[in-house]
């Protein structure tokens, strides 16, 4: 399982405190066992490669181009700070491009999942023995995904630019195949979680509408290309596509806050002011997460700490509303600007709230529990991960089937295998509770989105650890 192997970048503080951890980024060249290597076979396509989602084994196409998208944000804006690192994070990006390159050959069709999700959680087994079906799933004319189309489409799109220098000639596939792609997800709308309700959802259901990934598509199309069409495009569907519907939230279902984000640096770097009301519906977003500032609606943090939403794996929104406090604090101190709530909330600001999320998920928080496996003098052991908590083949040879993992998977004893810097879904209710058990997946699952956007997090306050001093990123 590629995720399941990451390299570490030395922390060069001085004990006893270091702020930050090791960077992670996914090695999927890792030796390890192989496994679902005739992905996509029945339907006569190639499907091998890509990146399980978290703690199973079904290949989500939704939640892992979000995944890519967010990791190639990071190297796009913090590319510098990750050092000699940023070439295995460019391989990371690219596990996941050449898989939805793969997804994305045949026109007018968007291969979106891979496995039986009701089949693979009804067993608790290793990726190399699993031998559930691995049924292929798509969207196309007659089943139209327009959300997981475009948001395939910006994942392409942002990858394109991550290898513009390493590798143009990939690039420019990239970004051939996103405008591809996204004139499709266009042309045939429609959610994905209505032609194939069955199968991805309770899952990764899209409850937000596929509104949102069109404009999401939008503008990592425009970024990547500079195409005049993109940019019509956004400002004729600011209202039908709802891009001021961005109150407290960012993920791989609802996109409007990274919109606003992504959109916002146009005209804080002084190159468009047709986007102007995107600038403001991000100063609104933003406002709303800084603690302590009246009259806009306020996220909930912990006692601890914590920024909180209710619902499952919260560490998710962590991350991913960090990363756009963290990109947004950097385009306006390049603007000179600030956001205006608060008597004017300064960029520093913004970095303090996002290094303090960080610290948080690192160990500094009221369990002194790390959040990310193997950080720390104490982190979970118990995670809701088959990988993690059975033995690996070299110490069992021997398969273990669908039904008989289920001894490990109810054990009280730790997993015998750290998936070192994985971060789980952590505390989720507002007494910084965490109960480290297999059992309580809201709170033991780690998954890739929850890691992804924290790659680039990371790198900038490896280099930049105090957020008073801005970095030339």
């Amino acid at each position: 399982m590629p995720v399941s192997a990451l390299r570490t970048l030395t922390c060069h503080l001085s004990p006893p405190f270091c702020p930050l951890p090791p960077l992670l980024i996914p090695a999927p060249d890792r030796p390890g066992g192989d496994s679902a290597l005739h992905d996509g076979a029945a339907a006569g396509v190639d499907l091998t490669g890509g990146y399980y989602d978290a703690g199973d084994n079904v290949k989500f196409g939704f939640p892992m181009a979000f995944t890519a998208t967010l990791m190639s944000w990071g190297l796009i804006d913090f590319g510098r700070s990750f050092g000699h690192h940023e070439a295995e994070a460019r391989k990371a990006v690219r596990w996941a491009t050449d898989y939805l390159m793969k997804a994305t050959a045949t026109p007018g069709t968007v291969y979106v999942q891979v496995g039986d999700a009701g089949r693979d959680h009804s067993c608790w087994e290793r990726p190399e023995d699993m031998d559930t079906p691995r049924t292929v799933y798509k969207v196309d004319r007659d089943h139209p995904g327009s959300d997981v189309a475009a948001e395939t489409a910006a994942a392409l799109a942002a990858g394109s630019i991550v290898f513009r220098e390493a590798d143009p000639a990939y690039s420019q596939r990239l970004l051939d195949r996103a405008i591809e792609v996204f004139d499709f997800a266009d042309k045939y709308r429609g959610a994905y979680s209505s032609s194939l309700r069955a199968a991805v959802c309770p899952c990764y259901c899209d409850y937000s509408g596929y509104q949102d990934e069109l404009l999401w598509g939008a503008a990592w199309l425009h970024k990547a290309s500079r195409r005049r069409q993109y940019r019509d495009y956004i400002k004729r569907n600011e209202v039908a596509l709802g891009a001021s519907e961005a109150i407290n939230e960012f993920g791989w279902d609802n996109k409007h806050a990274g919109i606003n984000v992504l959109i916002s640096k146009e005209v804080l770097m002084g190159k468009d002011s047709f986007f102007r009301s995107f600038r403001e519906n991000a100063d609104n977003f933003i406002c709303s997460l800084l603690p302590g500032i009246s009259g806009h609606p306020q996220i909930q943090y912990s006692p601890g700490g914590l920024l909180f939403k209710v619902g499952n794996s919260n560490m998710q929104h962590v991350t991913s509303l960090s990363f756009l406090l963290l990109a947004y604090s950097n385009y306006l101190s390049h603007a000179n600007a600030r956001v205006p709530c608060g008597g004017g909330a300064s960029p520093v600001q913004l970095r303090r709230v996002a290094k303090r999320q960080v610290d948080y998920i690192l160990g500094d928080n009221p369990l002194r529990m790390s959040y990310m496996v193997g950080y720390g003098p104490r982190f979970p052991h118990r995670i809701h991960h088959r990988a993690s908590s059975l033995p690996s083949v070299s110490a069992h040879p021997e398969r273990i089937g669908c039904k008989a993992g289920a001894a490990w998977a109810t054990s009280p004893a730790p997993n015998p295998n750290l998936l070192v810097g994985a971060v789980v879904g952590g505390p989720s209710n507002s007494t910084d509770a965490f109960p480290d058990a297999r059992a309580v997946f809201q709170q033991s699952e780690p998954t890739t989105y929850i890691n992804a956007p924290l790659l680039g997090l990371l790198a900038y306050f490896s280099a930049h650890p105090d957020p008073a001093q801005h970095g030339d990123d």
